[in-house]
């Protein structure tokens, strides 16, 4: 008589795992096709910039009113943050344009990457 499986109830105790081997990705190579990455490519990405910062107690933020002043730690002449997300990618200044704030990047930041827009 051959020997038939039995479905596994909830009160199995063992689960059973079997190993996968997975083949190795070719380094270097792009799988993604052009048209794929120029979807990403014109994709649009929000951009924070960060002139400073101030720590306030409560009691004075909610005494805040039309006219108040919050004094920043960084100097006027201190470059600003440019943010992706939480992550600082450039440094700035801060310009006008059209009567519009506008920022004029000074340095390119990443993990081990520096560029100075004077190379450029």
């Amino acid at each position: 008589m051959p020997e038939t499986a039995e479905a596994p109830t909830q009160n199995d105790e063992k689960t059973q795992a079997q190993s996968v081997e997975f083949p190795q990705a070719p380094e270097g190579e792009v799988t993604a096709s052009s048209g794929q990455l120029d979807l990403l490519l014109d994709m649009d990405v929000s951009v924070t910039v960060a002139l400073g910062a101030t720590q306030v107690p409560v009691r004075r933020l909610l005494q805040l009113g039309p006219g108040a002043v919050l004094k920043l730690e960084k100097p006027i002449e201190a470059p600003v943050d440019l943010y992706l997300k939480d992550s600082k990618f450039a440094e700035a200044e801060v310009v006008v344009v059209d009567n519009r704030f506008a920022v004029r990047i000074k340095t390119i930041t990443g993990a081990g990457v520096a560029a100075s827009a004077s190379e450029s």
